[in-house]
């Protein structure tokens, strides 16, 4: 269960008949992967959660700002681990090829099942914030309301006290589910069995638009800006700040999206640490301006009121012109859809790599033999995403997602430091600085994010994490590639 797969079995697979992915990306698509992948329903809608502490009942307030520095130091150390990994191993199954390579086939196993939550669960909470900002958006701009049975689960509907009387019914059944969510899965899905190009074209629109939206956001803000809504800055004292680093550290999630492409990128030996660590830089940025703005333009417990769309909120409260609020709303939507196009393209190319490797049916490492896409696992991730998306709560998600990746990081800075001495000859077209202090403090600071989550999170982890080895014992440790050669 323990065997590894080297570095040069791993390469070699990836060029069989029939499994070969193109490599049409250059560095400026894979940055643009990246930020498209980290900008979305993190800093529109999760940041609301993190200031007021609604789920926890530790609020971070303005100090949410130091909350977002923590987590952008601890994914800083995990992105120079990913960009080392990635250049020496540029094949599309990110920590799972790591872990393979580094700790075995059974660790390998658990990650890519991990990787799931990150990218397949993650995607559910990216699609119902999506939903709502679509709402607000064709509300302001068309004055049209889509019906309360048609966005919301059938949780939330209940949970908010609307009234199942006005959904319709279906044999006495209420009819209670989020259609946009669904539809905006399904469609990206196909724009992403079309192919990889035509996806990163549409994906590079798209985030210079969000862009824009956030930087007029940025603006607006600055001109509400009152200094006495700063007071007081850390309402919820140092556990408010690690509890909402913990929260928004899902609006982090995504640079490690980059290295799931890195089968597809031209020279994945420059493209994958500029894409990895340039967008994570970028994005930091731009998320610390944004909270600045948004919690200086208005008291964090007003957002309350408005916990899932922060920046209207924001808008709203300083009854800001119905055009600035309308693009703010049209800018979510597309950078919720950037997003999703992201992690629906990082989620197929893990399941592609786990079958093409014995541990997943074969049926699932087929690709196109037109548009040269991994279109069997494109379709069934899309179809798994949508079914979820119609009925699922978003707060549940988000926190399942976070504890998934942090767990993955934890597992990439540990392969770093086990082939700096398994395999210390081989070429590193880049390498982390300081030798292994860094991925050290890498896994110490996602272990700390992780101490931050609740205990339902971690229990749901757990018997997610059991339900994939038992699949693994019967199923991928029988028909492992890599048992069978050396049977």
């Amino acid at each position: 269960m323990f065997r590894t797969k080297s570095v040069d079995s791993l390469l070699r697979g990836s060029q069989e008949a029939g499994q070969k992915l193109n490599r049409v990306l250059g560095p400026i698509d894979v940055t643009m992967i990246g930020i498209g992948a980290i900008i979305g329903a993190g800093i529109f809608a999760m940041v609301g959660e993190a200031a007021v502490g609604a789920s926890s009942g530790y609020p971070a307030g303005p100090a949410l700002i130091i909350s977002f520095l923590i987590t952008a130091v601890a994914c800083g150390f995990t992105a120079l681990c990913y960009a080392e990994l990635a250049a020496m191993v540029p094949i599309s199954g990110s920590a799972y090829t790591y872990a393979y390579a580094t700790m075995g086939e059974l660790i390998a196993w658990i990650i890519g099942w991990d990787l799931i939550i990150e990218y397949a669960i993650g995607n559910v909470a990216v699609a119902i914030s999506w939903s709502g900002y679509f709402n607000d958006f064709v509300k302001t701009a068309f004055n049209l309301d889509i019906p309360l049975w048609l966005r919301l689960d059938y949780r939330s509907f209940v949970q908010k006290g609307f009234d199942l009387a006005a959904a319709p019914h279906l044999l006495g059944i209420p009819i209670v589910f989020n259609l946009p969510a669904v539809a905006i899965v399904l469609a990206l899905t196909v724009l992403l069995v079309i192919g990889i190009k035509e996806s990163t074209r549409f994906n590079n629109f798209m985030v210079c638009v969000k862009l824009v939206v956030l930087a007029i956001f940025i603006g607006v803000g600055f001109y509400y800006f009152k200094a006495e809504n700063w007071v007081p800055f850390a309402p919820g004292g140092w556990k408010g700040i690690q509890v909402g680093a913990a929260t928004i550290f899902f609006a982090y999630i995504g640079f490690d999206a980059v290295s799931t492409v890195a089968e597809e990128t031209r020279d994945p030996k420059r493209d994958m640490p500029l894409g990895i660590i340039g967008s994570l830089l970028i994005c930091t940025a731009v998320y610390i301006l944004v909270t600045v703005a948004l919690t200086g333009m208005m008291p964090f417990m007003e957002l309350r009121s408005k916990i899932a769309e922060p920046l209207v909120a924001g808008l709203e409260y300083n009854h800001a012109s119905p055009f600035i609020i309308g693009l703010v709303s049209l800018g979510s939507v597309v950078a919720h859809t950037a997003v999703l196009l992201v992690f629906q393209m990082g989620q197929p190319r893990i399941f592609f790599s786990m079958s093409r490797d014995g541990l997943l049916p074969q049926y699932f490492a087929k690709v196109h033999p037109r548009f040269k896409t991994p279109h069997v696992t494109t379709i069934w991730t899309g179809l798994i995403v949508a079914l979820l998306s119609a009925f699922c709560n978003i707060d549940e998600m988000a926190n399942l997602c976070n504890i998934g990746t942090l767990f993955a990081f934890v597992l990439v800075c540990g392969g770093v430091i086990i082939l700096r001495y398994k395999d210390p000859a081989r070429p590193r077209p880049f390498t982390v600085p300081f030798g292994i202090l860094l991925p050290i403090l890498g896994i110490l600071f996602c272990l700390f994010l992780m101490h931050g989550l609740d205990k339902v999170t971690w229990l749901r982890f757990a018997v997610w994490l059991l339900l994939g080895l038992v699949i693994y014992v019967l199923y991928g440790f029988k028909r492992s590639r890599i048992r069978k050669v050396e049977a």
